[in-house]
């Protein structure tokens, strides 16, 4: 197993105390408001939210009822910390082939929105690119084959291609249940090939199931700065939260990729950016240990926010220096 020595969030972390959504916040139908994609837009920030309905934590478990579905939330805020949710959700996918869509990531690129979602198929799980002048109205652009999910767009073309950080969910993968971040480009963000591995998780030492891209990754003069979450799996974890049994624990890594190849690591952690800690974040939510990273934003005095969810419940934030990020990638995997 993994020491557990190794699970401690570094200390250029500041967390904001209080989750800054809940489903409490939401005018709606609401359960669960997690894995948020989140961009600032002249002074304002813009906030895209998975939300989950239709089930309490008492229907969950004394019932055996599930969820009746999942939409997407916009919320705007003038400081990033408190939300105005508007009154109705903007977008709930489901038809004879598509169930839903959630999880969002957002782009802004050529005076155009860019949200990645993961959606459920019929097929299994697809990573979609959707396109959206006002957050109201989204126009698919690519669905992957299956199994592919936590997408995340790059904010400019490099080489003259469009480029996504992607994490495919192959049933037959290195060794057992191993899934690792890879990388594609396109000409038209609608045709994607000539992909890469970037990272694996065997070369994350507090990794031992698999990892995904968290936030669009950010260019800074080191090198592209990303997010992403790593799971480590112990058989002896029982129940927290609402399942009966939740045997991961979700945590946030930081490395860099060189500006002009990214599916070169140029610098990695080797200790998680964060790890569950405090109630809230180890024992409460929907899944306990999950700390889920979607947006990240750099503000003009060179802090950088993290917006993450906690528990697959709740959404909180994090900041930390940009120049303390960058010092914290000094290996290579």
């Amino acid at each position: 197993m993994i020491p557990e020595s190794l699970f401690r969030t570094s200390p250029v972390i500041t967390r904001y105390p209080e989750p800054v959504l809940t489903c409490k916040d939401v005018p709606y139908d609401s359960n669960l408001t997690f894995n948020a994609g989140v961009i600032k837009e002249n002074g304002r920030y813009i906030m895209l939210f998975r939300n989950d309905y239709g089930c309490t934590r008492e229907q969950f478990e004394q019932e055996g009822r599930n969820f009746a579905g999942t939409n997407i939330g916009l919320a705007f805020s003038d400081d990033g910390i408190h939300w105005q949710v508007e009154s109705q959700p903007v977008l709930e996918l489901r038809d004879e082939e598509i169930s839903r869509a959630y999880d969002p990531r957002i782009t802004r690129m050529d005076g155009q929105y860019y949200v990645c979602f993961a959606v459920d198929t019929r097929h299994g799980v697809r990573g979609g690119i959707f396109s959206t002048h006002d957050f109201h109205h989204f126009a698919p652009i690519s669905l992957s084959v299956p199994d592919n999910r936590n997408m995340v767009l790059f904010p400019e073309k490099i080489g003259g291609k469009y480029v996504r950080l992607e994490r495919p969910m192959p049933v037959y993968s290195t060794g057992g249940h191993f899934f690792d971040i890879w990388l594609s480009d396109s000409p038209d963000l609608a045709y994607w090939g000539n992909s890469r591995l970037v990272l694996s998780c065997r070369d994350v030492p507090f990794c031992n199931d698999k990892i995904g891209p968290g936030a669009p990754p950010l260019k800074t003069g080191a090198g592209w700065l990303v997010i992403f979450h790593s799971v480590d799996v112990d058989p002896a974890r029982g129940k927290n939260g609402w399942e009966d049994a939740w045997r991961k624990r979700y945590v946030i890594g930081v490395m860099l990729l060189d500006l002009e190849d990214p599916s070169r690591v140029i610098g990695l952690c080797k200790v998680p950016l964060m790890a569950p800690e405090g109630p809230e974040e180890q024992i409460e939510g929907f899944r306990s240990n999950a700390l889920f990273p979607c947006g990240m934003i750099l503000e003009d005095d060179q802090t950088v926010r993290i917006y993450y969810s906690a528990g697959d419940a709740v959404v909180r934030l994090a900041t930390a220096s940009l120049s303390d990020l960058i010092a914290l990638c000094t290996e290579k995997p």
